[in-house]
């Protein structure tokens, strides 16, 4: 399988699939690259070179408890692609992957990137403030470490339902989705997992979007219950130089269904030349 080791001696697994321009995914918390696997298989067979990566201490990667940071994040992704020196390149991040791909571009892709594509993202920050009164109190995220520690095998599965929205009336609820959300969530260490709920949740990202200077797609569902639009994508729109802002009427934060064609539709088609 493929891996690459970072400049601190962390093993970063990743898929590539297919040939031409390059497309660089980055999940969410706290899945893996499995997340990508139908977009990166629609991807190549559209003609592009799909690269998923698992982040530190998520997936098969290295099970560290060093690095839950933004900053280390970005760098982890930066290294990968300066290793595969990819060029003209998208990058696209859902939930906490949102986050590290406009770090990244904001911070590092320089020359390489192109466009960059979000949903359900978590910029330009979580966590409610006088700042970001539309944010979500810190007892949500002190939650989440809660019952990571008590017992993250039930608490994945509890989370996975209003995460694709399966508790809201008529939803057709899959338990193949319920029970996949468990099995990546149980790649992930522990202590990644505990960690990165500071990472996702207080990182303030204001600034990299400020500085992105080539075209974003904002694309987030009007029904997130775990990334609230009210204080993600519709407040990074107007931090944006170059940026569309795509909300999908009654989605949820994970991507499945009618919202993932559709998502997949419209990533195609703002990434195509």
């Amino acid at each position: 399988m493929p891996t690459f080791t970072t400049s601190d001696g962390t093993e970063i697994y990743y898929t590539d699939w297919g040939t031409g321009k390059p497309v660089v995914l980055s999940h969410g918390w706290p899945l893996s690259s499995d997340a990508w696997a139908v977009e990166s298989k629609l991807l190549a067979d559209a003609g592009y070179r799909a690269i998923a990566h698992d982040r530190r201490g998520h997936g098969r990667s290295t099970n560290t408890d060093r690095g839950h940071d933004m900053d280390t994040y970005a760098r982890d992704l930066a290294e990968l692609i300066e290793h595969l020196d990819l060029t003209d390149l998208v990058v696209i991040g859902h939930s906490t992957g949102g986050g590290e791909v406009v770090r990244y571009a904001a911070q590092h892709g320089t020359g390489r990137v192109r466009k960059v594509v979000t949903a359900g993202a978590v910029p330009p920050i979580m966590v409610r403030s006088e700042a970001n009164p539309e944010g979500t109190p810190i007892e949500a995220f002190d939650g989440i470490r809660a019952g990571v520690l008590a017992d993250r095998s039930q608490f994945y599965k509890d989370l996975a339902v209003p995460f694709y929205g399966f508790n809201r009336e008529g939803a057709a609820v899959s338990q193949g989705l319920i029970d996949d959300f468990q099995r990546q969530g149980m790649l992930a260490g522990l202590a990644a997992a505990y960690e990165c709920v500071k990472v996702f949740s207080e990182t303030d990202f204001t600034e990299d979007l400020k500085a992105l200077d080539v075209p974003i797609l904002l694309a987030h569902g009007s029904d997130d219950q775990i990334v609230p639009i009210a204080a993600a994508a519709e407040k990074s729109i107007g931090l944006v130089s170059d940026g569309t802002l795509k909300v999908y009427e009654g989605a949820p934060h994970g991507i499945a269904g009618e919202y993932q064609k559709a998502l997949i539709a419209d990533i195609l088609a703002f990434i195509a030349d």
